[in-house]
């Protein structure tokens, strides 16, 4: 983590500034390998976090972290902002051989004080349930590489469930397990349930009952990310198809879909009310996009590579009372707005009744949904970004945005707290708001080694002339750009295409996406026909790439692939002592730098 050269391009920063106070690095409080040394990133898997809370306590007594870095899983006591991380004493570690984990998940359902379920999903397709607590092995399931070879991308356990859980593949597909079945000692056989626009849905033909449950193919490529609804009803896929697909979990109907504007989809979240959904990826965007409403509403840009993390922040929601306020966002400005801050769990999922394909898998239980702040006002939904350009960037979406009818609130002006990036010249100037729709077209910055190319294009900005290193649609990658990609996993291998190949079994709809993809639809609109959001916050936080974010309501935490996982203290959450270390948040241990 530390800064690397005398430029403020290289330059760490330790903390930042947004309308509720200033958000500080917690040196003390940084969780990596216990000697510190940080991981040879080339070629690795994504660092990921997961949480868990064993006690059920809420003054954090009972939380633990687990990430992987490289061959390693790491499982500590999380002391977040109020003692220093101890890495000498991991609660468990495991170093795999020949494998390496890329995902994880816990059971929220199951966990106690002396017992948790963890889920780990591998490269080479297998997964491992484990107790590190108690130090325990339960099951490994796909031991074989019978039912799918490909790398693990994201597992889930299904919400409301304490036995089912969900695994995608970079094969582009998606099996349901039950941790109770076996996998049985051959390759399992298919019929088709259920066929919709660019997924279908399999059961596997057994005498006797085994995994997987449910096989799902969805889209071309690999399906990068799932997440279910706050209300479990829904499940949200992005695939390396570039597109977004909404599914009634249950039902298996598809509901809505969205398409990227370049390049495949790497991550996705749902907002806490479950009304809007935000991914990321190739683009270098961040698209809002509603599900009430079936269009994209937003599109941020301040992120000069690909995006790797998007996610909502459930603990700040502007909510102003009345008319339209002021959200201003200036470091001298007081906060006149009024703050509801969601006590809801953001590592628990909400759930409502089970529904059919629950019945299905046997499962049950359910859980309280997530209220929704009060729709009468004008609310802001604060969420953030982490991408391989090392940056972080916050952002505010405001209703003045969603509903551009109703009276808008006043520009916002960040000049001190926003990072602009340099227009090419004879570009259209960006204004410096948040929160407001404009028709401008605006450059946006390049993967790294990107040939940058100019992109004249009626259609899109109706005669406006910009520089779009990543949207161009012609031939965009060298040579080295191409093994880059390979290295970050977003492209699917020769395996993975053979398999979808011989698999999917929704290849007719092809034509019907091609209608989706175009330029101007409301799956896929020109750059000017909705509101570009500049970021409210744009800080380098990493020399590595960032593959990690989760809010927290006292903190918020990044992960980078060095294998550094970060503590950010919220406004007022900052510890003066640490076990009688200072836990300052004035500069790096290594040298960063305050801004």
């Amino acid at each position: 983590m530390a800064a690397e050269g005398g430029g403020k391009e290289n330059e760490l920063k330790t903390q930042f500034t947004t309308r509720e106070g200033t958000y500080k690095l917690l040196t003390l409080s940084e969780y990596s390998r216990p000697n510190r040394v940080p991981y040879n990133a080339q070629g690795c898997h994504p660092v990921r976090v997961s949480f868990i809370n064993v006690s059920g306590e809420k003054d954090g007594s009972g939380d633990r972290i687990c990430f992987n870095v490289g061959r390693e899983l790491y499982f500590y006591p999380y002391k977040g902002v109020r003692k220093a991380a101890d890495l000498t004493k991991p609660v468990d570690k495991r170093v795999y051989k020949g494998t390496l984990p890329t995902c994880h998940d816990f059971n929220q359902l199951t966990c106690t004080s002396d017992s948790v379920s963890l889920l780990v999903g591998f490269s080479a397709g297998q997964v491992q349930l484990i107790d590190p607590i108690k130090k325990e092995t339960s099951k490994l399931f796909n031991e074989e590489r019978l039912i799918d070879k490909s790398r693990v991308t994201c597992i889930k356990w299904v919400p409301g469930t304490e036995n089912m859980f969900l695994v995608s593949h970079a094969s582009g597909q998606m099996y349901m397990y039950n941790e109770e079945h076996p996998c049985g000692t051959t390759a399992p056989h298919y019929q088709l349930l259920k066929q919709g626009e660019g997924f279908s849905v399999w059961t596997c033909k057994s005498k006797s009952t085994r995994n997987p449950i449910f096989r799902w193919v969805v889209g071309d490529g690999a399906l990068n990310e799932f997440s279910f609804s706050p209300d479990n009803k829904h499940i949200a896929c992005v695939s390396q198809d570039g597109f977004l697909r909404v599914i009634d979990f249950d039902q298996m109907e598809l509901k809505g879909m969205m398409k990227s504007y370049f390049g495949g989809l790497l991550c996705i979240c749902w907002s806490p009310d479950g009304k809007l959904v935000a991914v990321g990826g190739e683009d270098d965007l961040v698209t809002v996009w509603s599900f009430a409403e079936k269009r994209v509403v937003a599109r941020g840009h301040g992120h000069k590579s690909w995006v790797s993390v998007v996610a909502f922040d459930p603990f700040t929601t502007m909510v102003v009372e009345g008319e339209a306020g002021d959200f201003s966002g200036s470091d001298d400005e007081g906060d006149d707005t009024q703050t509801t801050t969601s006590r809801n769990n953001p590592g628990s999922n909400p759930g409502s009744n089970p529904g059919s394909m629950r019945e299905r898998a046997n499962s049950s239980h359910s859980r309280a949904s997530i209220c929704n702040a009060d729709t009468s006002n004008v609310t802001t939904y604060r969420f953030g970004s982490v991408g391989q350009d090392t940056q972080l960037c916050i952002w505010d979406l405001t209703e003045d945005v969603l509903y551009p009818q109703q009276p808008l609130t006043r520009a916002r002006t960040h000049t001190n707290l926003t990072n602009s990036l340099p227009l090419p010249s004879g570009s259209a100037t960006m204004p410096r708001c948040n929160s407001l729709p404009h028709n401008a077209v605006h450059s946006t910055g390049s993967a790294p080694n990107a040939k940058e190319k100019s992109l004249t294009d009626g259609s899109i900005a109706s005669g406006i002339t910009s520089k779009f290193a990543t949207l161009t649609l012609g031939d965009r990658r060298d040579k080295h750009e191409k093994h880059e990609h390979k290295r970050n996993y977003s492209l699917s291998s020769k395996s993975s295409d053979k398999l979808n190949s011989i698999s999917k079994g929704h290849n007719a709809h092809s034509k019907m996406l091609e209608d989706y993809a175009r330029l101007g639809t409301p799956c896929c609109p020109k750059l000017d026909e909705v509101p570009l959001l500049e970021p409210l916050v744009c800080k380098k936080i990493a020399q590595e790439r960032l593959t990690a974010l989760v809010f927290r309501e006292d903190c918020i935490v990044t992960g980078c692939q060095e294998g550094f996982v970060c503590t950010w203290a919220r406004p007022g959450k900052v510890v003066g002592v640490c076990n009688g270390l200072s836990q300052t948040s004035s500069t790096h241990s290594t040298g960063g730098t305050v801004v």
